[in-house]
C-alpha cells in the first residue's frame, strides 16, 4: 500500500477542513511547496493535491501553486478539484501532474469522463466522496443521486482502475477511518482503492495494509502531529527502517 500525504489548497495556502466544511478551515502554511518538499525529505514518493477553490468554482484557481509544488517536490502527484474540461486536464498534465482525479465531472458529465479515459487511460482516477451514503459533488456542497455502491458499480463497468474514496464524515476529525466501508468496497470491486478521511493512527494504516488497499491519504493527522509520516512509510515498506 502506498502512502499519500495530502495538501489541500485554498488561496495558494495549505489548509485543512473539518468534514469538508469551508467555514471550518485551518491554514497550515502559506508556502505549500515547502510542505511538499518536507514530505519528500521524509521519504514520501507520492503526493495527493486538492484545489479546494477549484472544486467549488470549476476553475484552475491554484494552478501556479500546483505547478510550483510539482516542480520543486519531485513527487508523483495526483490532483483533484474543479477539473471539468479536457483543456484543464491537459494543462495539469503539461505542468507535470502525474494523475488527474475527476470528481464532480465524473458524476455529472459521463461523455467527458469517457473522453478522458480514451485519451489518458490509467492516468485518470475518480474521486468518490461519500456523505450520508451518497456521492457528494461540487466541493462536497451537494449530494448526487448515486449511492456509493451504484457509483462504484458504474465506474467498474467503465474500466476505471483507481478510485480515491473519502468518507466526508471522518475527514479532518482525527477519529479513525471507516475501516468497514473500505473492507466492503475492496471485497466487492476489482479497483485500486485509496482510503481517505480520518486515517490518523498506525493502527488504521496497518489494518488498511492488511486489506491490500492500494493507498491511504494522510492529511490532518500529519499537520496536527498525531502521526509521523516516516513511521507510516516504514510500516508500508516505503522507507528504510
Amino acid at each position: 500500500m502506498i502512502i499519500l500525504p495530502a495538501i489541500d489548497l485554498i488561496g495558494g495556502c495549505a489548509v485543512r477542513l473539518e468534514k469538508g466544511d469551508y467555514s471550518k478551515k485551518t491554514v497550515y502554511s502559506q508556502n505549500p511547496s515547502d510542505v511538499a518538499r518536507g514530505f519528500a525529505e521524509k521519504g514520501a514518493q507520492y503526493l495527493h493535491l486538492v484545489d479546494l477553490d477549484g472544486a467549488r468554482s470549476g476553475r484552475t484557481d491554484n494552478f501556479d501553486t500546483v505547478k510550483k509544488i510539482v516542480s520543486e517536490s519531485g513527487l508523483f502527484t495526483e490532483l483533484g478539484g474543479g477539473i471539468r474540461s479536457l483543456d484543464t486536464v491537459k494543462k495539469y498534465f503539461d505542468a507535470g501532474v502525474s494523475r488527474v482525479i475527476l470528481g464532480t465531472a465524473a458524476v455529472t458529465d459521463e461523455a467527458f469522463l469517457d473522453r478522458c479515459l480514451e485519451i489518458y487511460g490509467e492516468k485518470i482516477a475518480v474521486g468518490v466522496d461519500i456523505k450520508d451514503g451518497f456521492v457528494a459533488i461540487r466541493g462536497w456542497t451537494e449530494l448526487s443521486g448515486y449511492t456509493c455502491d451504484s457509483f462504484f458499480e458504474k465506474m467498474q463497468k467503465k474500466g476505471i482502475s483507481n478510485i480515491i474514496c473519502t468518507d466526508i464524515s471522518r475527514d479532518g476529525m482525527l477519529g479513525g477511518t471507516n475501516i468497514e466501508l473500505y473492507r466492503a468496497l475492496s471485497e466487492k470491486y476489482s479497483i485500486d482503492i485509496t482510503a481517505s478521511g480520518g486515517v490518523s493512527t498506525l493502527s488504521d494504516i496497518k489494518t488498511l495494509c492488511a486489506m491490500d488497499m492500494y493507498g491511504a491519504i494522510l492529511g490532518k493527522a500529519l499537520y496536527a502531529g498525531a502521526l509521523e509520516l516516516s513511521d507510516a512509510l516504514r510500516l508500508c515498506g516505503e522507507a528504510e527502517s
